[in-house]
């Protein structure tokens, strides 16, 4: 109880739930474009899936944040760099994260090019998941060394986890519905993968990316491609009325 009429811990929580959903929002673009490529009646299995796969190692890391803390020491030396457990996982996700968004920016230009060739449906439901536990346990790692940064009590830190994990359930769908409507977001999206694969190798490198220059340019990117979106519906032609079109498009 005495948990609960802290300031301190209300504020520590607050503060660490809206970090947790700013740093898992490329989280949730990431399942949402591997899921995209399940059949349809399966897709939002697959971002629940995922996103509760990734509460629960998040969880699982704060339990055992005495191995988490540990990962930095160093482990060996290759070319005068020194590198530990932790650098080892951040350098794997990020070239895993940098070879899959390229294979998918690859693949939706094909199936732009070549129409019937698309990617959605063909991958299976557990390949899906696989891909998205690989990379959740790199954005999990990164999530839980924030969340020890900023609060001291475990219990702090697993409902800030929970609640923040809840709310991008429910922001998942809508965003997934967004980014499969616009291929340009898509590109783009997979665009800011690519640039948050680049920033965990130089991490792994300890070479320090500052993370604000890593947002401000993709907010950035997001307010050009919005104005881009408003300028399109504005020149678009304005659509028939629905009883027209059905008369234009019935047999004759």
């Amino acid at each position: 109880m005495e948990l609960l009429s802290d300031p301190q811990i209300w504020l520590a929580f607050l503060t660490l739930t809206v970090l947790e959903i700013v740093l898992g929002i490329d989280n949730i673009v990431f399942i949402s474009i591997l899921s995209d490529r399940l059949p349809e009646s399966e897709r939002a299995r697959g971002r629940i899936t995922g996103l509760a796969l990734a509460m629960g190692m998040r969880i699982a890391l704060l339990f055992s944040i005495s191995w988490v803390m540990g990962l930095g020491e160093t482990l060996f030396t290759l070319g005068g760099q020194e590198l530990s457990g932790r650098d080892l996982i951040l350098l794997g996700g990020g070239l895993f994260l940098l070879g899959k968004s390229t294979l998918e920016i690859h693949a939706n230009l094909e199936g732009e090019a070549h129409e019937g060739h698309g990617s959605a449906g063909t991958a299976t439901f557990t390949s899906v998941i696989v891909q998205i536990g690989l990379l959740d346990i790199v954005f999990s790692l990164d999530s839980v060394i924030t969340a020890v940064g900023l609060a001291e009590d475990i219990e702090v830190m697993v409902a800030a986890i929970v609640v923040a994990v809840g709310v991008m359930m429910g922001l998942a769908g809508p965003i997934s519905t967004f980014v499969s409507r616009h291929p340009t977001v898509k590109i783009l999206a997979l665009s800011f993968l690519l640039l948050i694969g680049m920033a965990l190798v130089a991490e792994g490198l300890e070479l320090h990316i500052p993370k604000g220059y890593i947002y401000f340019a993709m907010a950035f990117s997001v307010g050009v491609e919005l104005l881009n979106l408003r300028m399109r519906s504005r020149r678009a032609p304005p659509r028939p009325p629905v009883a027209l079109r059905r008369s234009l498009e019935s047999p004759r």
